[in-house]
């Protein structure tokens, strides 16, 4: 069983059209890993907006097998958020669960039970979200929805009540240390990747909002009444894949004007066929009232907060990460100079850091 082949073409082809894919260079699926999939349906789901939708499917994947303690409490589960407009099963790619989850690794899939969720309104997700039909009738979500869905997912839906670890990228880790601060009993450890805990203002705010408004200003957008994609998405998915950029690999792989062309068509004609405008807006801008600078101290889990130098999100330049961490009783934060960084996604290239993770591993209880 172990050695079930993972299915999937579709999910590939998304994969692989992925601003995640364009940035990081992820190809195929780890092969060999034996996962489930499963959707758990919340009834009755109050959005921060105050509009509730009657059912809000939550889709997931999980690797690994639940252990319990004598009380029946599950011991060894590891949550994973993925990214904005992403789905759990990225985590398959090779540079991340080929070093992570395999025997001896340290996420051995024969040790934990890995959760993978697709999250509330992730564009290349299975759980709810606009495109599913309300499009801009959607509720207006933001990250505390988001937080509030995974944890009815993992409380309701799969019954575990404690995280022995909870790792969050980009989104998920901003989202991770809301979680840590709302719920501080959830979990013994936050491995937390590329991010800030602070509002999102100044440029990273900019972009968002130029990326959002260069749909919704789109005539073709059509209040997102569109029956085709609106053409304001190539512009935005420009604007992403330069914030995602990673200058010193990009200069070696595209060193010539034609080759950067190439790539940046390439990388939008593919998109185009894989993202959808109204999903894409509501993710970028479910960052809008972000800001857990203020509640840090109420974290009680051990955090790990790792960032690339190279990352145009969130600039090592400004100090805010170093600053932050302080505020968390049991926080250490590594930035991480890669020679061959991914820039912002360097998160998935866990090679880079895992030493680091390791070490951290060892300070949690077994």
């Amino acid at each position: 069983m172990r050695r079930k082949m993972l299915q999937g073409v579709v999910w590939l082809a998304a994969l692989a059209c992925s601003a995640v894919c364009a940035s990081a260079q992820l190809s195929a699926p780890m092969a060999g890993l034996e996962t489930k999939e499963g959707d758990y349906i919340a009834h009755d789901f109050k959005f921060s907006d105050g509009q509730t939708l009657p059912e809000v499917r939550l889709h997931y994947t999980t690797l690994g097998t639940p252990q319990r303690d004598a009380s029946g409490k599950v011991t060894n589960a590891v949550m994973i958020l993925h990214g904005t407009n992403r789905m759990g099963r990225a985590w398959l790619a090779p540079t991340f669960a080929g070093v992570l989850f395999g025997p001896g690794q340290l996420l051995d899939t024969s040790k934990y039970y890995l959760i993978l969720p697709d999250q509330l309104g992730a564009g290349l997700g299975k759980s709810t979200k606009p495109s599913d039909g309300l499009r801009a009738k959607f509720p207006h979500y933001d990250y505390s929805d988001m937080v509030r869905a995974s944890q009815i997912l993992l409380a309701q839906g799969l019954q575990v009540n404690r995280l022995h670890l909870l790792i969050g990228a980009s989104m998920g880790c901003m989202e991770g240390f809301m979680w840590g601060e709302s719920n501080p009993d959830d979990m013994d450890a936050m491995l937390l990747l590329s991010c800030l805990p602070v509002e999102v203002a100044s440029r990273n705010r900019m972009v968002r909002k130029i990326m959002v408004d260069d749909i919704r200003l789109d005539p073709g957008w059509n209040n997102g009444n569109y029956t085709e994609q609106p053409y304001g998405l190539r512009a935005a998915l420009g604007h992403l894949l330069v914030v995602g950029s990673a200058p010193t690999r990009w200069q070696k792989e595209y060193p010539t004007a034609a080759a950067a062309d190439k790539f940046v068509n390439d990388y939008i004609e593919q998109n185009m066929k894989t993202t959808d405008a109204n999903d894409f807006m509501y993710q970028y801008d479910a960052s809008r009232n972000f800001d857990a600078s203020h509640d840090l101290d109420k974290i009680k889990a051990k955090v790990l907060l790792i960032n690339p130098q190279e990352d145009f999100w969130n600039p090592a330049e400004l100090g805010i990460a170093e600053e932050q961490i302080k505020k968390v009783k049991n926080g250490k934060f590594v930035l991480l100079s890669f020679p061959e960084s991914y820039g912002h996604y360097t998160f998935f290239q866990a090679a880079a850091w895992q030493k680091y993770f390791a070490e951290f591993m060892k300070m949690l209880p077994n």
